[in-house]
């Protein structure tokens, strides 16, 4: 059994991602910001809660230490994400980005992983069957949102898509400079989470089940991939 870390783990995908982990038999630490929502969510799982605040260069490396200490990491989840919603759960047009604006942005879905990864990936590397699974999305995929023909060429902020598809480049180069560890973004498809204001259409049970599948990837498995519940999926 693996010990896993999941950002971004006290509610939503990540919630249900690390329960079906644990109900696997795996070690998992819920890594969440804040100390009161982590702490209960990995009560209420039993699993380790573990304050990552992936935006803050300080609490990584705190978090990498701490994990160090308890014995190590097997599998990296790095699920934490933002999307740039209004209040009312509409689009933030073209106009109104600013560079600070997709800067708030690409803090948490890119500079995120840079910073985990930069943090445990020598603990990665101590062990015997090491996995990163980058969360990304099917909002990545330029041909797609190019295309009029498709469903997801209707989505317009500027942001959340790029940052995804920074995330999946990240995968196919960190990939190629660790060859012994698998590392694979993943698409959790269209979920009903607080990130969309639960526009989704898929229960966070169905967005958490190709998470789950890719943080059990074995040192044959695949690696600097993008997959979906239905198999691999094209840049």
């Amino acid at each position: 059994m693996a010990t896993v870390l999941i950002t971004g783990a006290n509610k939503g995908i990540g919630y249900e991602a690390a329960r079906q982990l644990i109900a696997a038999g795996h070690t998992v630490y819920v890594g969440a910001r804040d100390a009161g929502r982590g702490q209960k969510a990995a009560d209420e799982l039993g699993g380790r809660f573990l304050q990552v605040d992936v935006t803050d260069d300080a609490s990584v490396a705190a978090a990498a230490k701490a994990v160090e200490a308890d014995g190590g990491l097997d599998v990296l989840v790095n699920n934490a994400g933002i999307e740039p919603r209004r209040a009312d759960g509409g689009f933030v047009p073209a106009a109104e980005a600013t560079a600070d604006s997709v800067r708030a942005i690409f803090e948490t879905n890119v500079f995120g992983p840079v910073r985990m990864l930069h943090a445990f990936l020598p603990l990665l590397e101590r062990s015997a069957a090491p996995v990163v699974v980058n969360v990304s999305s099917g909002l990545a995929s330029t041909r797609d949102l190019a295309d009029p023909a498709n469903p997801a060429h209707f989505y317009p902020d500027i942001a959340y898509p790029s940052s995804k598809a920074a995330v999946n480049m990240l995968t196919v180069q960190y990939a190629k400079a660790y060859p012994g560890i698998r590392v694979n973004a993943v698409d959790p498809g269209f979920t009903a989470t607080d990130l969309n204001h639960h526009a989704g259409t898929q229960t966070v049970a169905e967005g958490a089940e190709i998470l789950v599948r890719m943080a059990q990837t074995g040192p044959d498995g695949p690696t600097g991939g993008f997959f979906a519940a239905q198999g691999p999926v094209a840049w």
